[in-house]
């Protein structure tokens, strides 16, 4: 019987499992010196220094980090509607409004041109998602953002390492979030780290995330239980050593696909982005849905369609978006599916990958 090829695989190992046995018996097992630590080298790796807060996961990142940059009621924070719920939720959580634009076709990312026209008197900031692992348009997002008098906030769950000309995502906004839920570039087990751009957001977080209080029983704001454990970060810690090496082997595995698929839109890489290929996202253009099935029920390979419903056509998210149109994003919505890419990957699975999307890509499935 062929081995199944799943579409994601957390990579879990002896060091980590060490690194848990470690906080175990140390008896310090809750927000304690592990998250500290985790913060310091994260920031070191990815961010270029930039403070960052430990939070139990990505989604909570998003909004605490919302939060401390002011965002609230009143307010309309511009979002991209081809992403995770998760990104918009954080926006209506603060009491804000999220407000869907499309994207481009070629990055799956805000388009700015649809930013652009969303503006409105009411709009706070522009809040892009590095979809897949690639970078949004982060240059002109950013110009429009300073000529608008907007900010910048940035979803970087699936975007680790990943950077524009250089410059890390993550470093672009007021705020940044990056998720280290089990199917990212990294994990922590769960949780997410908040990356602000000042000292005094970083700390409005930090209250935020521990009941409003820095130290015990003096409560300054009201606050939520946000806060990551001891135990995730010291799993943290131990991939944060190893990251890098995955990045390489996702980006060496994106090469081959690209070289031998046929049949299937590949993904573009912008000029000067550098793309971690947290998923590698081909667009099937006919019958998305049967290729995926044939692929799992004749090829014994998984994929993942992200993302089948816009969040503008969420039951929970259609009244912040009545009667709205967005092409690109309705035509991703459709033709979207990622192929296994991770760094688990053998060169024989890497081989049946090609072979059976290009035999049914041949076959007009």
């Amino acid at each position: 019987m062929t081995e199944f090829i799943p579409a994601a695989k957390p990579l879990i190992g002896d060091d980590e499992r060490a690194a848990v046995d470690r906080v175990l018996l140390s008896g310090m097992v809750a927000q304690g010196p592990e998250v500290a630590a985790f913060e310091r080298e994260f920031s070191e790796h990815f961010v270029e220094g930039l403070p960052v807060v430990a939070v139990n996961s990505g989604t909570s990142g998003l909004h605490l980090g919302l939060l401390a940059a002011g965002v609230g009621p009143g307010d309309e924070v511009i979002v991209p509607s081809f992403t995770f719920a998760a990104t918009a939720n954080a926006v209506a959580l603060t009491g804000a409004t999220p407000v869907f634009a499309d994207i481009e076709p070629e990055t799956f990312t805000l388009d700015p041109r649809a930013v652009e026209a969303a503006v409105t008197e009411r709009t706070r900031g522009v809040l892009p998602v590095h979809l897949y692992g690639h970078p949004a348009r982060m240059t002109e997002l950013t110009a429009l953002a300073t000529a608008r008098g907007l900010s910048i906030y940035e979803d970087a769950a699936q975007a680790h390492g990943a950077a524009l000309d250089g410059r890390p995502v993550g470093t672009f906004g007021e705020v940044t979030m990056f998720s280290l839920y089990p199917t990212k570039n990294m994990t922590s087990g769960e949780g997410g780290m908040v990356i602000a751009h000042d000292d005094a957001t970083a700390r409005r977080v930090r209250l935020l995330r521990n009941q409003g209080m820095e130290r015990q029983y003096e409560n300054e704001v009201i606050g939520f239980n946000a806060r990551m454990t001891d135990i995730h970060a010291a799993i943290g810690r131990v991939q944060l050593r190893k990251v890098d090496g995955w990045t390489a082997t996702r980006q060496a595995n994106a090469a081959f696909l690209d070289a031998n698929l046929r049949g299937v839109i590949v993904p573009p890489v912008a000029d000067g982005a550098t793309h971690v290929y947290h998923q590698y996202t081909i667009r099937v253009e006919d019958d998305r849905d049967g290729f995926v099935r044939a692929l799992k029920e004749e090829y014994s390979i998984g994929s993942g369609v992200y993302y089948p419903i816009p969040n503008h056509r969420l039951p929970s998210l259609e009244k912040f978006a009545p009667g709205l149109e967005l092409p690109e994003t309705e035509k991703a919505a459709r033709e979207a599916v990622s192929l296994p890419i991770h760094p688990s990957l053998s060169a024989d699975d890497l081989e049946r990958i090609v072979a059976a999307v290009n035999a049914l890509a041949g076959a007009g499935r």
